[in-house]
């Protein structure tokens, strides 16, 4: 069978719902494959789920399932979002398959017999939500920078792997792989200057997971086996073109991955595609921090091209804003106001008027060779800026042409024609929105199409206008701020909140007036249980309650960070004080 153009996704962990971090990564690779299709190149496309990691287990026993029913269930919910958000995948690979296992035993005893897997001892730092040992240099004041937690400290016998062996092939192999320069030199900079040391490529006394085709007391690394995927769901097109990863897996897929490639002796991957996160108010969405957004819900309320649309216009390559307003807005200012004004007119006009058939010159104002060079770069977000260019010319001819007066034929056709090029060229991006488009201007008739993108409405909020010098707010006014009710709060008890990594749920005693109250806070990361219990602290005892993670938190406690974030401090009361007891704002 002829190899076809590889692309894969990173496989995602099922501890939790898919969020809209997973949908970027699934889009990204979406219009790459969809573009190369249209360049008539054959292609082979492959996501999964990651389904043998120690976290999936921890999180199932929590919830009292069965793992295996847990995440069966939460796969399918990884497959139910690459159907809606209309991702042309080939193949799902899951981990717990049987064609996967084989060959990650396979693979595994292989680099065993050649020497290059032994037996020895480990001690270190381990953080389960990274699935990684740790050493200080990963740590920011001993909490792992992706997850906020203290990792566990773990001796014990292991299996490790020769990846020291390998170092001086793998600065080689770097220098053409990793896309952008900037995380191919972020890998160079750490393998010049730090000690690339063998891997631990087992773990002892664990129920799930892959066993050790070479001792049975041992589970092969969740990390070694679900690299795997890309072989074990190639289907005759190993190696692969285009990894599609986020930024903080670059070092198992531009280090570990390769250096098992070669052990094992495969051929190695071409590109590693290096995408950033999305953020939220300028911090990283993920499931450990809780500030999820859910991406089949936005499917529900806005359907998947505004979604796919809204997401490609996040820089791939660096981290971007994201939020439902971002959507909202990007739906209304370009899809809605923009494309659909366009083909809503002038299908209207040619279902009215007829179209006369001509030379087109509007089409040579679309800069196509400009766009192909963005898609050759992975650059979506250019190129689609190249041809919402293009689409506010054909607007501008519309009015400079006014064919509603004239009923000039001629330039109806070149409209219709250079529509029918958007639609093509949005494909990758816009699918399903860009089918209706061709099918309504593709035929001898052409009607007045539907609505493509309706305009969201935004319900508007009362805000109060802040100026801000040199990061400090000026200009509210002592009357704004002696609104705000501040009390003193006892901590009573301090509970995990299922599925959230660094919020607490806070039983509070705010006085007889007020009573008990219940806040989330996410100071998980820099306080215990212990700690907190019986703290007394300030409160903003009359904010809107609002839901976190299902809970109606009825308030906000009141903290401080210290310059470089790397600590939060809570602003407490004196134990002389009572609870419920007002903080007073003194003028002047």
């Amino acid at each position: 069978m002829a190899k076809k153009f590889y692309v894969t996704t990173a496989i995602d962990y099922v501890n939790a719902r898919p969020h809209i971090g997973h949908a970027f990564e699934k889009v990204i690779a979406d219009a790459l494959i969809r573009w190369k299709k249209q360049k008539n190149v054959k292609t082979w496309f492959l996501t999964g789920t990651d389904e043998n990691a120690q976290k999936n287990a921890q999180v199932a026993k929590e919830k009292g399932m069965p793992i295996r029913k847990f995440v069966d269930t939460n796969s399918r919910i990884f497959i139910e979002l690459c159907k809606k958000l209309n991702i042309s995948n080939d193949d799902f690979i899951r981990t717990t398959e049987e064609r996967h296992t084989k060959i990650a035993k396979e693979i595994f005893k292989k680099v065993y017999e050649k020497g290059e897997i032994y037996k020895g001892a480990y001690e270190g730092w381990y953080c389960v939500g990274c699935e990684e040992f740790k050493t200080g240099k990963n740590l920011v004041n001993g909490l792992c920078p992706e997850h906020y937690k203290k990792p566990e400290w773990i001796s014990e016998e292991a299996y490790f792997f020769k990846l020291s062996k390998y170092k001086k092939e793998l600065t080689e192999f770097v220098k053409g792989y990793i896309v952008p320069e900037s995380k191919r030199n972020e890998i160079l900079s750490r393998l010049k200057n730090e000690e690339l040391r063998d891997l631990c490529v087992s773990r002892k006394n664990l129920d799930w997971g892959i066993d050790s085709p070479v001792d049975k007391k041992y589970k092969i690394y969740v990390w070694f086996d679900a690299l795997i995927n890309y072989i074990s769901g190639a289907s005759g097109n190993w190696p692969a073109d285009v990894h599609v990863i986020g930024k903080g897996i670059n070092w198992f897929h531009s280090v570990i991955w390769p250096a098992i490639l070669i052990s094992a002796g495969y051929k190695l991957p071409k590109t590693l595609l290096v995408h950033g996160y999305l953020n939220l108010r300028g911090q990283k969405i993920s499931k450990s921090l809780g500030n999820v957004i859910d991406p089949l819900e936005l499917i529900e309320k806005y359907g998947a091209d505004a979604v796919r649309y809204s997401l490609f216009r996040c820089s791939v390559f660096e981290d971007s804003d994201y939020s439902e307003e971002i959507l909202i807005e990007r739906n209304n200012n370009e899809l809605a106001n923009k494309l659909g004004n366009l083909v809503s007119r002038v299908s209207s006009l040619i279902e009215k008027n007829g179209v006369t058939k001509t030379q087109n010159p509007l089409i040579k104002k679309l800069n196509e060779k400009k766009i192909n060079e963005s898609m050759e770069k992975y650059e979506f977000d250019k190129a689609l800026s190249e041809i919402f260019t293009f689409i506010d010319v054909c607007n501008q001819y519309v009015q400079d042409k006014k064919p509603w007066g004239t009923n000039d034929k001629k330039v109806l056709f070149e409209l219709k024609e250079s529509i029918i090029k958007i639609a093509e060229l949005l494909w990758p991006f816009i699918p399903e929105s860009s089918e209706k488009i061709k099918k309504c201007f593709s035929g001898s008739k052409v009607k007045k199409s539907e609505i493509l993108f309706k305009k969201i409405e935004i319900k508007e909020e009362k805000v109060i206008k802040e100026e801000k010098i040199e990061g400090v707010m000026t200009n509210v006014s002592f009357s704004e701020w002696e609104k705000l009710d501040l009390r003193v709060a006892k901590i009573l008890k301090a509970e995990d909140i299922e599925g959230a990594d660094k919020l607490y749920k806070l039983s509070l005693d705010v006085g007889k007036e007020i009573g008990k109250r219940t806040i989330c806070a996410g100071i998980k990361p820099y306080y215990s249980k212990d700690e907190l219990k019986n703290k007394k602290i300030i409160v903003f005892a009359n904010l809107e309650p609002r839901k976190i993670k299902g809970i109606e938190s009825q308030g906000m406690l009141l903290a401080a960070s210290t310059s470089d974030h790397g600590k939060v401090i809570l602003l407490k009361s004196k134990n002389d004080v009572f609870q419920g007891e007002k903080v007073i704002f003194q003028n002047g």
